[in-house]
């Protein structure tokens, strides 16, 4: 249903760390370098996810962005992963049966204050 998702980021190079780091476990590479921007995208190619350098000024607001993992032990690795680099962790691992049965997800924060989640619905 999403096109495309464009983020403006603080710190491109410390965002794209971040992104390949997190979405490294669900097979997402930059696709596309333009040097003030970054296409992102899974196996087809296509990217999905733009991170630019900030632009319009002023503060930004939080922004939610769930990405899908094909199963649990693809959350734990994304957890372990980010962890490893230094983000900051606003849920760990966790199933959310207020959700549904079977929402099992992890939430970080990216270097902008953006709220990141890696989810499974297995």
């Amino acid at each position: 249903m999403i096109d495309h998702v464009s983020l403006q980021c603080d710190d491109l190079a410390a965002s794209r760390r971040f992104y390949e780091t997190l979405l490294g476990a669900l097979d997402i590479t930059v696709a596309m370098d333009f040097g003030d921007a970054l296409g992102l995208a899974g196996p087809d190619g296509n990217p999905k996810l733009w991170l630019g350098q900030q632009t319009t000024g002023g503060t930004q607001r939080e922004i939610h962005l769930a990405f899908t993992a094909p199963d649990r032990a693809t959350v734990q690795t994304v957890h372990e992963a980010v962890t490893a680099l230094g983000a900051e962790v606003l849920h760990a691992p966790r199933e959310w049966p207020e959700y549904h049965p079977g929402y099992y997800a992890v939430f970080v924060r990216d270097p902008d204050g953006n709220n990141v989640e890696v989810v499974t619905h297995a």
